[in-house]
């Protein structure tokens, strides 16, 4: 019995000991050998710190002055069920890291690389490089809408009212439809549809990834490179989508004011401050924590319509390329302004830029710029009637208060609402 024991622990000692042997081997094919090998670390993520309401590269955890810093990992890209190319180009591509080494190298001080900056992973179906070369001087303003094929009605009530080149003629004034690309029998003949619009109005482009609410952020990365790589002089930028009512006028000449020098590393639009990620799987703007672990976002700008200067475009591309994809464009967008360390400003009046539905006046929508939630047909309408009132919108807005509150005396009950 005594030598069944021994002979017992002899094993279990063996066997502990090559377990331990197995340990080590594990880790220094993992940390060492591998890393060598492949020049890759082992991890298969990007480390970054969250704190103080940013994102940060790691090295900032270094610094003895962050208080309550946390250390994470963020897997690489796993939208790539969504991040599909279309059928005419099946490349593995799992995220926009094209431009990756230009832009270490830039990212940290916000520098731009436009010498190197390329189209991206997606080829362009639909494409004008020569729209903005077009006009001598540098446009003041370029519009970049969000669509989608099927939306035709709303892209030509877009050109007739706010995304007019009439607005501002002399200032140079560019707009541009954002698309993805669909695939089967349908997404073929909105294909050709979508051909023939672009030969006729020149202000489509498109490049070959699948058009679906997930891939929004890889659509307005698109406009960012375009105005990156066809567009570097330009002003100001606005991203925006085709229900939205904007009031381009006011825009221009008011907010943004063609008079003054134009600004730089400047960001505005409906600022969303201390926003904690909705963890509901069934909610529409559900995060999981595996793709953004932290417990608030950094201050970012509604999608529904933000604006931007010139050189922002490539500096957000630019360290794009180094930070995982989320399907929340505006999120998105507010994660790389918060590499770049460059805060959204605040706009003069907080209710210039409005990311939802705003009751009708002629007064108050000649003192706006964006509303959300329209009908083409709505739009068309709203327009031509702020239009026509621009100039005496709130005097008629006072005569006919005034007529009411007369009517109300006079009759000792509220006739009118």
């Amino acid at each position: 019995m005594q030598w069944r024991r021994r002979h017992c622990c002899t094993h279990t000692v063996k066997l502990l000991y090559l377990l331990s042997l197995l340990g080590v081997l594990v880790f220094l094919v993992h940390q060492v050998w591998l890393p060598k090998l492949t020049g890759l670390p082992w991890w298969t993520g990007y480390p970054v710190v969250y704190g103080g309401g940013g994102l940060h590269t790691s090295k900032a955890n270094n610094s003895s002055h962050q208080p309550a810093w946390r250390f994470v990992i963020i897997p690489q890209q796993i939208l790539k069920t969504e991040v599909n190319i279309s059928s005419h180009e099946r490349k593995g591509v799992s995220s926009l890291q094209g431009d990756t080494e230009a832009a270490n190298t830039s990212q940290s001080e916000g520098g731009d690389a436009n010498s190197t900056i390329s189209q991206g992973p997606f080829t362009y179906i639909i494409n004008e490089p020569d729209k903005c070369t077009k006009n001598q001087s540098a446009p003041f303003l370029v519009l970049l809408i969000t669509t989608e094929a099927r939306q035709v009605e709303a892209r030509n009530v877009i050109r007739q009212t706010w995304g007019n080149e009439s607005v501002a003629p002399a200032l140079g004034f560019i707009r541009l439809f954002l698309l993805g690309n669909n695939d089967g029998e349908l997404g073929a003949l909105q294909q050709k549809m979508l051909q023939a619009e672009s030969r006729r109005h020149h202000d489509i482009i498109q490049q070959d990834f699948l058009d679906s609410y997930k891939n929004l952020t890889i659509k307005t990365l698109m406009g960012m490179n375009w105005v990156a790589m066809h567009c570097p002089l330009a002003h100001y930028v606005m991203k925006t989508d085709s229900d939205m009512f904007v009031n381009t006028h006011y825009l221009i000449y008011k907010l943004l004011r063609p008079e003054l020098t134009p600004r730089k590393k400047y960001f505005t639009g409906y600022n969303m401050r201390g926003f904690a990620p909705n963890r509901n799987k069934n909610s529409k703007w559900y995060m999981p924590p595996a793709l953004y672990p932290g417990d608030k976002y950094p201050t970012f700008c509604s999608g529904t319509g933000y604006v931007f200067s010139g050189d922002m475009a490539s500096k957000i591309y630019h360290v794009s390329t180094s930070i995982p994809l989320l399907q929340l464009e505006d999120v998105y967008v507010g994660i790389c302004l918060a590499q770049l360390r460059i805060e959204p400003t605040p706009p003069p009046n907080g209710f210039l830029f409005n990311h939802w539905r705003v009751p009708y006046s002629s007064c108050k929508y000649n003192h706006l710029i964006t509303s959300h939630g329209f009908h083409p047909n709505e739009i068309l309408k709203l327009w031509y009637h702020l239009q026509t009132n621009r100039k005496n919108a709130c005097i008629n807005m006072t005569k006919d208060r005034t007529n009411r509150a007369h009517v109300n005396r006079v009759y000792g009950e509220k006739l009118l609402h």
